[in-house]
């Protein structure tokens, strides 16, 4: 068997997924391409089961925001093949008033406590999640710590003002 390597990948993926995958770059090595929410669990299906592939392993579902983009929530998906020890990153962008997405926990079972602790911290809802509640935060947090929509500091702190500084 040939070593799997990123360029297999991608043109295996191009073709079964025609114009369904964007941005597709390799920093320090690691394949991330970026997808559409409607394509996703087709696109995470196909690399689990696809007898060359086997992307068998979720790593991690986590969510990053950048406040200063269109789409400023970035669902993102770290996937291993144990069998070629390769691994890759989807993403799938969404913009801040529609935080919808699939859940992938027909796939992985493993799939379910990630995506609670990324609803947790981002408030992405995922559907279809059969227990989609806070994990790691309290039930009455009104707010979801990890949006940057919150100052750094605390604007009234004394010790943090220039005139302490000879500024």
């Amino acid at each position: 068997m040939d070593k799997l390597t990123n360029q297999i990948v991608i043109e295996k993926l191009q073709v079964k997924f025609p114009e369904k995958l964007t941005n597709i770059v390799e920093p320090k090595g690691l394949l991330t391409l970026e997808t559409d929410r409607e394509t996703l669990i087709d696109l995470l299906s196909y690399i689990k089961s696809d007898d060359l592939l086997q992307f068998i392993y979720l790593t991690d579902i986590t969510a990053v925001h950048y406040p200063n983009q269109e789409k400023s929530y970035a669902i993102v998906y770290h996937v291993h093949s144990l069998v070629h020890n390769v691994r890759i990153r989807i993403k799938v962008f969404l913009s801040a008033n529609d935080l919808t997405i699939p859940t992938a926990t027909g796939i992985w079972n493993g799939a379910n406590w990630m995506e609670r602790e990324t609803y947790d911290f981002f408030g992405i809802q995922f559907e279809g999640h059969p227990d989609l509640r806070r994990i790691l935060n309290m039930d009455d947090l009104g707010v979801f710590p990890m949006r940057k929509e919150y100052p750094l500091e605390d604007p009234n702190r004394m010790d943090k003002k220039d005139f302490y500084f000879g500024r």
